[in-house]
């Protein structure tokens, strides 16, 4: 190329100058830019006939999809009463009679004196008399006089005495009670788990058709906390699995705090209403 042309021409005719041009390297690099606006301006031609056509087309479109699911609903934890505390009242004691004079006999200090010097006649030796501090007349003892009778208490020793002592938990089971047994957090916390545990699809997982299905579980609160004796109480027949899960749940629950009464922890019976409602859209 000469020397004059080297500034007019463009850097690709430099770069092909005396190669074969009609293999196509260069045909490409010459029309790269024709090219690629070509290509940009179908592009932007193929999205403005799509933006065009969803415009242009109905706004709704009714399509019915049959949809089955279960919504769980936890019912509120029932409140146990109080326990009232109620006045005590210590009755009177009866009035004591008085009681009844004893016949009986001083005893004296036995001295030897002269029969001038006795003033009182000695009793005579055949006459069962008590013995006393003082000599008075009164009802013979025979009949009168006996031991105390025994006082027999509950749990007792026949002598009075109780075993009334004790310092444990009650396990007992309590259904009234001072301060009743809660879960860690409250009820809302309570509420929390049971529906991020609970699979709220078995009963249409088991083909339930649409309907409600309520679970009461009855389930113990130990006094350590510890929940036991889960049981659902007359579920639905058939329940399609709904009284099975709500046990399952309640069962693997965390440790409750436990009930008071009279300053000790005792064991309550607690109940759980789940009612899972099956429906069809």
């Amino acid at each position: 190329m000469e020397a004059a042309k080297i500034l007019q021409t463009s850097l690709l005719d430099i770069v092909f100058e005396n190669r074969n041009k009609s293999y196509g390297a260069y045909a490409l690099r010459k029309n790269y830019r024709k090219q690629l606006m070509f290509a940009m301006a179908i592009t932007i031609a193929i999205v403005a006939a799509f933006l065009f056509i969803a415009l242009r087309s109905p706004k709704h479109i009714a399509t019915h999809v049959p949809l089955r699911g279960t919504v769980v609903t936890i019912a509120p934890l029932p409140q146990v009463k109080p326990l009232k505390k109620k006045k005590v009242v210590v009755p009177k004691p009866p009035k004591s009679e008085a009681a009844p004079k004893i016949k009986m006999t001083q005893l004296t200090k036995i001295v030897v004196a002269p029969d001038k010097d006795v003033t009182v006649a000695p009793p005579r030796q055949d006459e069962k008399l008590t013995i006393g501090p003082i000599t008075q007349n009164g009802k013979n003892a025979k009949g009168l006089l006996s031991a105390p009778p025994e006082v027999k208490g509950i749990g007792g020793n026949g002598k009075g005495l109780t075993n009334a002592a004790g310092d444990g938990d009650e396990e007992s089971e309590f259904h009234t009670i001072e301060i009743e047994a809660k879960f860690p957090g409250g009820d809302e916390a309570w509420h929390k788990y049971l529906l991020s545990h609970l699979r709220e699809n078995v009963p249409v997982d088991n083909g339930a058709p649409a309907g409600l299905y309520a679970i009461t579980v009855s389930f113990l609160v130990s006094t350590d906390g510890s929940i036991s004796d889960v049981k659902a109480v007359n579920p639905p027949n058939p329940d399609y699995g709904a009284a099975a899960e709500a046990v399952r749940v309640i069962e693997r629950g965390p440790n409750w705090i436990p009930a008071m009464q009279n300053g000790r922890r005792v064991a309550i019976r607690q109940t759980q209403r789940i009612i899972f409602q099956v429906h069809q859209d």
